[in-house]
């Protein structure tokens, strides 16, 4: 998922992510492999820990 990209790119870890942006390890994990849908107010927490946007990082282009 593009989120692991994002994170691995910015050289954190899920468990820096999370406490950055005041969730578990385990949601960030969750979100990443598909079955958590976070809401937007910490979808947006993570854009900005991540210096990316909602459409980069969540939009799913349609097949």
């Amino acid at each position: 998922m593009k989120l692991k990209l994002a994170r691995v790119q910015k050289d954190l870890s899920q468990e820096q992510l999370a406490e950055a942006v005041g969730v578990t390890r385990q949601t960030i994990g969750l979100i990443e492999s598909g079955k958590y849908n976070p809401t937007i107010r910490l979808c947006i927490a993570i854009c900005r820990e991540l210096e990316t946007t909602l459409d980069e990082l969540f939009w799913e282009e349609e097949r």
